[in-house]
């Protein structure tokens, strides 16, 4: 299969571009690879969100947890 490819211009600031530059250094990538990477979740996230689901961002329990208490004082 052939695909065609077509060229973008992005303009971007100072702090997008250092953390586009963060990014692509951290995951060991391009940053053209981070762009289209990015592209595909933002596709995948809307796609699911709008279907109904929801996002939900959990932290991991520290090692030996299994359950967190909490108290709060009155």
């Amino acid at each position: 299969m052939v695909r065609n490819k077509k060229a973008v211009t992005l303009l971007l600031g100072d702090a997008d571009m250092e953390m586009l530059e963060d990014l692509a250094k951290k995951k060991d990538a391009s940053k053209t690879a981070v762009i289209k990477q990015a592209l595909r979740l933002y596709k995948t996230v809307d796609s699911r969100i709008e279907s109904g689901e929801e996002l939900v961002f959990r932290r991991r329990m520290p090692e030996g947890l299994d359950h967190l208490e909490v108290f709060y004082l009155i």
